[in-house]
């Protein structure tokens, strides 16, 4: 493909050609590969217009990205193959509204950096944070539907107003900020007339320039519950709980985590290459020593509480009263303490020292985490299974060589279900010779997505084929128990279209009115 007519309408540092864009886009976490026609850079909405509109005489298919850093899902590469990368990462716009608490953000922006534009400002609100880190991007998080453990869990449930542009390049906005301006349209999320909003996620309907997103005003306590079960029976009666807590505690809790004791460990601890078993996972026993010296039980919880200190602390008594007699080392920690604790912790000589050092740092950077200060701590796990070495900061698990693959299924809040869903992954994981690492994460009262991260290191011969068999089987045999993922990875588009053919044709339907030959991110979940 000729590319010396899009370097003279952008500027030749703005595009590379196919060998180059495979450099600097090819790499993935899923060990997905795609053949790349080249890759454009664009500064602001005017060069994405003047993009599309290129494109559509030319009739080249586009994928869009923000950061490009979708790990698990895909990281910059799109659904199909030979298309033109449009990277959007150096459109920083960011606009913080102080006296109605909205961002309005370009693709671009960063969770650091609307985290600088709030402390520059010394606006007391908090950042939309995720676990993928602070280099990822607030716009593309909320386009894939992301979510986090702030009191606005659901990210595009917050978003308000959106510009993008289509595949021939003209404008879109809402309705609502075309007839009144976007001052109104970005304080109401609904807008006028038909809902189109949502169909610019998850989908290739449009490239989208500029979002504004409803932020949480910091309050006066944030605090962490933690406990943890003692015993693998426990997780019916745990779940149970759960939804106990959040149904008589709305708008005071934000988030509940229940991961499983391979997943806290593999925040918390060097995976133990030397200790395996003879299929390469780590046997029961070696995982229980490890539980011991990490002081990890099989579940642990992790329950976020916002509010003033009043509330809090009697959200507090609440959530004592919920579990007495059924959790075990319940605390109350807010950040100054978990501070605090690892501040002693390195006063600690030894192994012990060591391993508690790890153990308060981790929980000291969840503690920022939750409230709103986006940092790294959920990325070691990236690493856990890769005997690749972090290249530097921050952390990168594409270019780092990590094999990483996210299974994200949707399941419902019931005990039966939970135990049901525990045992598929388990005995899937197992027979692949993949680790179960498992965290539930409540998304309201009546549901949990889980995410289950596929690890394996792909310089290992095979390890990626044993990977993608696992996904494939969790897939297949979680869709029949009832659990199905609320989003995908690239290479997986295929088993969409093979397992809901008139959504997709539907979906078609509508993208084909506004693109009719398919060409901006074709084959993105239809």
């Amino acid at each position: 493909m000729d590319l010396e007519h899009w370097r003279e309408h952008l500027s030749p540092a703005q595009v590379d050609d196919a060998e180059q864009a495979q450099l600097r886009y090819g790499r993935d976490t899923t060990g997905a590969q795609r053949q790349l026609l080249g890759a454009v850079r664009a500064a602001d909405q005017g060069q994405v217009v003047k993009v599309m509109t290129l494109a559509h005489a030319a009739g080249i298919p586009v994928h869009p990205i923000s950061t490009g850093r979708n790990w698990g899902y895909g990281s910059a590469l799109p659904a199909a193959q030979g298309c033109l990368l449009l990277d959007l990462g150096g459109m920083k716009g960011c606009e913080f509204h102080a006296d109605q608490g909205v961002a309005t953000v370009e693709p671009g922006v960063t969770q650091a950096d609307l985290a600088r534009c709030l402390d520059e400002g010394q606006h007391p609100y908090l950042v939309p944070v995720t676990g993928a880190g602070p280099t990822t991007s607030l716009l593309a998080n909320a386009l894939e539907r992301g979510y986090g453990v702030t009191p606005l869990v659901d990210h595009f449930s917050a978003v308000t107003d959106i510009e993008a542009v289509l595949a021939d390049g003209s404008l879109y906005r809402g309705m609502l900020g075309e007839a009144a301006g976007p001052d109104l349209a970005r304080l109401f999320r609904w807008g006028l007339g038909p809902y189109t909003t949502g169909l610019f996620t998850q989908s290739g309907f449009g490239v989208v320039t500029r979002m504004s997103i409803l932020l949480a005003r910091r309050p006066e306590r944030v605090c962490v519950g933690l406990f943890g079960f003692k015993d693998e029976k426990l997780l019916g009666q745990a779940v149970e709980a759960i939804r106990d807590i959040l149904q008589r505690l709305p708008g005071i809790v934000g988030a509940i985590n229940l991961m499983n004791r391979h997943r806290v460990l593999s925040m918390s601890a060097p995976y133990p290459w030397e200790s395996l078993d003879a299929r390469g996972l780590i046997p029961d026993d070696v995982l229980g020593v490890m539980g011991r010296e990490y002081q990890i039980l099989p579940w642990t919880g992790f329950c976020t509480l916002y509010g003033t200190n009043l509330t809090v602390r009697a959200a507090q008594r609440e959530i004592k009263s919920r579990l007495k007699g059924l959790a075990s080392r319940l605390m109350f920690v807010t950040p100054q303490r978990a501070q605090t604790l690892h501040a002693l912790s390195k006063l600690l000589p030894g192994k012990l020292g060591n391993r508690l050092q790890a153990l308060s740092g981790t929980l000291r950077q969840s503690l920022d985490l939750v409230s709103g200060r986006p940092n790294e701590t959920a990325l070691p796990l990236a690493y856990w299974r890769s005997r690749s070495v972090q290249a530097g900061t921050p952390r990168n698990p594409a270019a780092d060589g990590c094999g990483l693959l996210w299974y994200a299924p949707l399941v419902p809040m019931d005990a039966a279900a939970a135990r049901n869903y525990v045992e598929l992954v388990r005995e899937t994981t197992a027979r692949h010779g993949m680790e179960p690492l498992i965290t539930f994460t409540t998304l309201g009262d009546r549901l949990f997505d889980s995410t289950v991260p596929i690890l394996f290191d792909e310089r290992e011969p095979g390890a990626r084929a044993r990977a993608w068999a696992c996904y494939e089987e969790l897939l297949e045999r979680g869709r029949e128990r009832g659990f199905f993922p609320y989003r995908l990875p690239v290479d997986a588009m295929p088993h969409l279209r093979r397992l809901a053919p008139q959504a997709t044709a539907f979906n078609d339907r509508l993208a084909r009115a506004i693109d009719p030959q398919r060409r901006l991110a074709p084959d993105r979940y239809y």
